[in-house]
């Protein structure tokens, strides 16, 4: 009946209000005729008996604040008042508003990077016993690993349930009516699904046997293909597709939440698709391998169990196998960015990321602190003339933090808002830089984490005003004048300091932006070793099926590059197997003829290439040594065997001087079991954040016909241009679909093709840039509060200095002075933390104080510059200040 109760006084809350002030004044005229009784005259008696009830307004209120149901009213009556007090001073609420959204957005957006990439489980079953098998050369450097080292390790693991090999290295040709599209090929031994335990979706998977040679036309579609390919068929299982030129059979489709690896966003899964010589080299390191432990065996043991099989194969195969090594490394961590170092790659720029959320929070707080603060001194009357009448102290600061908890839901909605947008825009960088970026999105763990950051941060930031406040003398607020608000000591130290923190914080912010802007610049102009401006690549891809009997290189390269070389505006062209700049890892361990043996743990490789006589030409390669080779004027059998090097080669083959040209490498897989170099050629850069690497460039033209189409399948046509590499392209893909309509065509610039492969650096620096904008914002913000406050504070004393003698002059350098002084202190603070913590900031920029004194120097000016021209407006104020008119003022 109690809760009946409550819950009906809460409907009928002047009914209650009325009993209790009916039964409170009943209290009082017992209380006075007791009084009357014991000889006190009515007057005296009545003043007695209110004397020991109280302030009856007061007793009210705690009689009504015992009943939960009429307490919950009174909280919504508080809220109410706070929006009323926020709709009188638009301006502070908007502001104070708008620092939250900054920064609760900013960390909606990086926790969800962070919930996505680093917290939230894979979508395996369980993902704790998935590992991936990392193979090490005897060199120490990682590598695949070769078919015939799989399959043995297959047959003797003991500690694995299921251990499957997989290869990334090929696209595959979906052909349909439109034509051939280019999709990401994941292709599997028969047991890779098995080791995920993923029950698809529709249909079945791989069946045991169904990699072998005469089976293996079969395909399983990730959940992505049969989105965008198959519109979302039901009836796709069982269909017949051609894939690569072959029909195959679709036979399942994989659950919308299954990928592997990771970043294949619409993978088609096949069997593996192998030369047989491919199969059969243990030497021919190529394929990936992931494993699933066995149930009750333990992550060591499992590391035993390999490490005493690579130790076997060492045994057994001497000249390939002696001191290869395994090392196993959970499927989380690599995925989410540890490498075979057993660092992540991801931790320290995503702990870097998180700090600065938190700085830019922390000058979030901080201006919402002196924005209370500010405001707090101009209601200081209000608060003591509410204790005067009776308010105690822990009622005011319930009524401060309601206030400060309408402000942070409304800088929730602007922060979610806010966070949602920083992430539609940072996609094209997630979903490119990071494996899981795709899955990066606001949930309600985000929201969630979100509202207990508004929470801490309005509740952090309006405390100290709300205690201060709360703790004002009603004698001595009332008797002082407005004159004297706000002006003590300790108040100014307060507010001076919150503005010396925002600077400190916002020029480190302003800092790493600047230095990663400038790291980032300096890559996108580094000397790749040819013109990015004027180049283009062309992703060319051969369907298997037609031309499993043809010559590719007779039956559409060679025409193909006949027809681009007489278009318009092409000024050269030509085939790589591997994209500069982006694609670099197809290389082994050579040895000069004659040379004396090298060290047995010496990084001795190099990168090979396949490419067409016209490469040279198409990037601006220029020759330094030698002759190039071409097979228009040189037999078959002189140009097989023979390869051009370039000078990256010639330093680390030949550092103390002498010419490659006219050496051998000892390589039993060419002609004679020599390879002879012919010439050498400038650098192009493999990788752009690497210096150029020893490379051997083969001709196109000596592979033999038999190995030509797994060799020549996927090519890059290069293309130099006199103008604008993307006007060409149409009547590139016009050239090409004129010798074969079923090749697939992907053109891109090879100056966007960079900025690809930077997208990380890219990211880091936009969004370090956002940061340091809002935080630049904030503290400008907060500093032309601060001055504007203390104009109006001081606005008596000023008058009366100016009454005094001093002129407009001395006024407004006095303001400005006082700006100067907290800008050199914010800047020392700011300094002295971006120093302090240079090495948490190091896995994203290094601060080199002597190499970037420039830069720094100009971001501490320019900062300071800012900050005194936003001090201008309040010092003219200041100096236009009437002397009579402020004496009057009180």
């Amino acid at each position: 009946m109690s809760i009946v109760r409550r819950i009906v006084n809460l409907f009928s809350r002047d009914k209650v209000e009325r009993e209790i002030k009916r039964e409170l004044y009943a209290h009082i005229e017992m209380r006075v005729e007791d009084n009357i009784a014991r000889g006190m005259s009515a007057r005296d008696a009545r003043r007695d008996a209110l004397l020991r009830f109280g302030n009856p307004v007061v007793v009210r209120e705690r009689t009504a604040a015992a009943d939960a149901a009429l307490l919950l009213e009174s909280i919504y009556a508080d809220v109410r008042f706070a929006l009323r007090q926020l709709a009188k001073s638009p301006g502070f609420a908007i502001v104070a508003v708008l620092a939250l959204s900054m920064g609760i957005g900013a960390a909606s957006a990086i926790f969800s990077v962070v919930d996505a990439v680093m917290l939230r489980p894979l979508p395996f079953d369980h993902q704790e016993r998935l590992v991936l098998p990392f193979m090490k050369a005897r060199t120490g450097g990682s590598m695949p690993s070769s078919v015939p080292t799989y399959l043995e390790e297959r047959a003797q693991l003991k500690a694995f349930a299921a251990m499957a090999g997989y290869s990334t290295l090929d696209r595959i040709n979906l052909e349909g009516p439109a034509g051939a599209v280019s999709l990401p090929a994941v292709k599997t031994t028969d047991n890779f699904f098995d080791v995920f335990r993923v029950v698809p979706l529709m249909g079945r998977t791989f069946l045991p046997g169904e990699d072998i040679p005469g089976k293996d036309m079969v395909a399983v579609l990730s959940y992505g293909a049969w989105q965008t390919q198959f519109g979302g068929r039901k009836d796709v299982v069982g269909s017949a597709v051609r894939l690569d030129g072959n029909l195959y059979t679709i036979v399942g489709v994989m659950p919308a939440g299954f990928r592997y690896p990771m970043y294949m966003k619409e993978a088609i899964y096949t069997p593996l698709h192998a030369p047989d010589s491919w199969r059969t080299a243990r030497g021919f390191h190529w394929m990936r391998t992931v494993g699933r432990i066995k149930e009750g065996v333990t992550f060591e043991q499992a590391q035993a169990d390999i490490t005493q099989v690579m130790t076997n194969l060492g045994k057994a195969y001497l000249q390939q196998e002696e001191g290869h090594t395994a090392i196993l490394i959970p499927l989380a961590q690599q995925v989410n960015g540890f490498g075979v170092d057993q660092k992540n790659r991801m931790a320290a720029p995503m702990r870097t990321m998180m700090l600065a959320v938190l700085a830019l929070l922390g000058i979030a707080c901080v201006n919402v602190a002196g924005l209370l603060l500010a405001r707090g001194v101009k209601r200081e009357r209000e608060m003591a003339l509410r204790a005067a009448v009776g308010a105690n102290r822990r009622r005011l600061i319930g009524q401060l933090l309601n206030e400060s908890l309408v402000l942070a839901a409304a800088g929730l909605l602007g922060g979610v808002a806010l966070g949602w947008g920083l992430l539609r825009a940072m996609r094209v960088f997630l979903v490119g830089a990071l494996s899981r970026g795709v899955d990066v999105q606001l949930n309600w763990k985000v929201v969630a984490v979100a509202a207990g950051i508004a929470l801490l941060t309005s509740v952090t930031a309006s405390l100290a005003p709300a205690l201060r406040l709360s703790g004002t003398d009603p004698n001595g607020a009332l008797r002082t004048g407005s004159s004297s608000v706000g002006t003590g000591r300790g108040q100014h130290r307060l507010r001076s300091g919150f503005v010396v923190t925002q600077v400190a914080l916002s020029l480190v912010l302003l800092v790493v932006s600047g230095l990663l802007l400038k790291h980032l610049q300096v890559l996108l102009h580094t000397d790749l070793g040819f013109d990015a401006k004027h180049t283009v690549a062309v992703n060319l891809s051969l369907s298997r099926g037609r031309f499993q009997d043809r010559d590719p290189l007779l039956g559409f390269y060679n025409p193909m590059l006949e027809r681009v070389g007489q278009l318009p505006g092409v000024r050269a062209a030509g085939l790589i197997d591997m994209l500069p700049v982006e694609e670099w890892g197809s290389g082994y361990e050579i040895h000069i003829t004659g040379q004396p043996p090298y060290p047995k743990n010496a990084a001795m490789g190099a990168e090979t290439r396949n490419v067409s006589a016209g490469y040279f030409d198409a990037m601006g390669i220029k020759l330094v040594r030698g002759r190039l080779l071409s097979p228009s004027t040189e037999r078959p059998d002189d140009i097989a065997g023979k390869m051009v090097v370039n000078e990256a080669f010639r330093k680390k083959f030949f550092p103390e001087g002498g010419g490659p040209v006219g050496a051998h490498i000892d390589d039993a897989d060419k002609a004679e079991g020599k390879s002879g170099i012919v010439g050498v050629v400038t650098n192009i850069r493999q990788d752009i954040q690497s210096p150029p690497m020893p490379e051997m460039d083969w001709l196109i033209d000596a592979i033999p016909v038999k190995s030509r189409l797994d060799s020549l399948r996927n090519m890059f046509l290069m293309v130099r241009t006199e103008g604008d590499p993307k006007a060409i392209i149409p009547s590139l893909r016009e050239a090409v679909h004129g010798v074969d309509a079923t090749v697939t065509f992907r053109a891109v610039p090879m100056e966007e093709s960079v900025e690809e492969v930077l997208l990380m650096e890219r990211m880091e620096s936009w969004l370090f840039g956002i940061f340091a904008a809002f935080a630049l914002l904030l503290a400008v913000i907060g500093l032309y509060g601060l001055i504007n406050h203390e104009v109006e504070l001081r606005t008596r004393e000023i008058g009366i200095r100016m009454a005094l003698g001093s002129t407009r002059r001395t006024v407004m350098a006095q303001v400005l002075r006082r700006v100067a002084l907290l800008i050199v202190s914010g800047t020392a603070v700011g300094w002295a933390l971006a120093l302090g913590a240079s090495k948490v900031l190091a896995s994203v920029v290094e601060i080199h104080a002597a190499q970037d004194i420039g830069l720094l120097a100009g971001v501490s000016v320019g900062m300071a510059v800012i900050a005194m021209l936003i001090s201008i407006g309040p010092a003219r104020s200041a100096a236009s200040i009437e002397p009579m008119q402020a004496l009057r003022s009180e």
